[in-house]
């Protein structure tokens, strides 16, 4: 696994931030260097094999102007500008992360959009007394380990409304025959210790009460991505 740098209780961008960011991912999500060169298009583009414009389009084809919206994290790239485009200012666009580098991206990205707000919190346990019409997780979920999977589902879906939806965008398990299998094979074992747990479970599987929602999956790109859409039960015809 990559040396990470220590964290040091006096630097601002390690405040507060889960042992396992700073242990794993100092080097793509902590380190303030690291995230200024990361946070590209063209990065984005490459760490996704070109699927980078149809993966956001399964995520802004939910999204209607004047719709509430809460992504649990952000992510490099141009995404949220999209976001809050789509959602326009008779809506908003709740933007949260844990660490300081990445608020500081998002604040600079969402500046010009008065009904978009960044706020730093753990999506696990965000507070907030609006209610969304669509909570996201973008490649989230293969970042954290499977007991904080557990709880940011279970949040996500406790914050879901009576005709809201929650969509989880993120990493699946490739089919044999998929060459991209073995690249992130070596990527998980070298840089993504959290990562295949979403090849062997359904995200439902991270779900306390999962049969109290319907799921709908589809997977692109030879099976090494999904998009799952959950609405309650008592909603599924809406």
């Amino acid at each position: 696994m990559t040396k990470n740098h220590p964290k040091l209780p006096e630097n601002p961008y390690y405040e507060g931030v889960p042992d396992y960011m700073t242990e794993v991912y100092d080097w793509a999500y902590v380190n303030p260097r690291r995230v200024n060169q990361l946070d590209h298009n063209l990065v984005v583009k490459v760490l996704l094999f070109g699927n980078d414009q149809r993966l956001m389009r399964a995520y802004l084809n939910e999204i209607q102007p004047g719709m509430k919206v809460w992504q649990v994290a952000h992510v490099y790239g141009d995404l949220v500008r999209k976001v809050a485009q789509k959602t326009g200012p008779d809506g908003c666009f709740h933007l949260t992360d844990i660490t300081p580098a990445q608020i500081e991206h998002g604040q600079r990205k969402l500046a010009i959009y008065p009904w978009a707000k960044v706020i730093r919190s753990d999506a696990a346990t965000y507070q907030c007394d609006k209610t969304f019409d669509l909570i996201c997780s973008f490649f989230l979920l293969h970042e954290v380990p499977d007991n904080k999977k557990r709880v940011i589902v279970d949040h996500m879906l406790n914050k879901m409304p009576a005709g809201g939806k929650v969509l989880f965008v993120d990493y699946h398990k490739p089919s044999v025959w998929q060459p991209i299998r073995w690249i992130l094979k070596w990527v998980n074992a070298k840089l993504e210790p959290f990562a295949e747990a979403l090849w062997h479970h359904e995200i439902s599987h991270f779900a306390s009460h999962a049969d109290q929602y319907i799921w709908q999956k589809r997977t692109i790109f030879g099976g090494v991505y999904q998009i799952v859409t959950v609405k309650r039960k008592d909603q599924a015809d809406n």
